[in-house]
């Protein structure tokens, strides 16, 4: 198993909706924050939505807040977002990450949005939107 195993991208019109998925094999506790990131072409790492194992922090990026929502699934190691009014702009290989520590605003919107705090990362899904 990979430590991090996405799936769920797609290809959908503007206005669509989709689901990821990431099933988490590696070893975490009580105090780790999980992730997903994006990237488009030719663009840098961008934190979307970051949630703590406990549920007590979450955090999303501005531009997707209430069309997105992130949740965590303890029971089935499972980290789920799903994406509605997906944008052209939402187009981008979507990665999902795991840190041994707890989340920060940053992530989605500041100095740590590129996900260099992350310790584990998925291979990617890819996510495309057409106008």
């Amino acid at each position: 198993w990979a430590p991090l195993e996405e799936s769920g991208g797609g290809s959908v019109p503007v206005g669509g909706s989709l689901r990821l998925s990431c099933v988490v094999h590696e070893p975490y506790d009580h105090s780790a924050c999980f992730g997903w990131f994006r990237q488009a072409p030719g663009e840098a790492r961008e934190g979307v939505a970051v949630i703590e194992e406990d549920h007590s922090t979450l955090h999303y990026k501005m531009s997707v807040k209430g069309r997105f929502a992130l949740s965590f699934d303890n029971e089935k190691k499972q980290l789920l977002l799903q994406m509605n009014m997906l944008k052209h702009e939402d187009t981008g290989t979507y990665f999902c990450a795991l840190r041994r520590g707890f989340c920060y605003s940053r992530f989605v919107d500041g100095d740590g949005a590129d996900g260099s705090e992350f310790h584990v990362w998925g291979q990617g899904t890819p996510v495309s939107v057409s106008s």
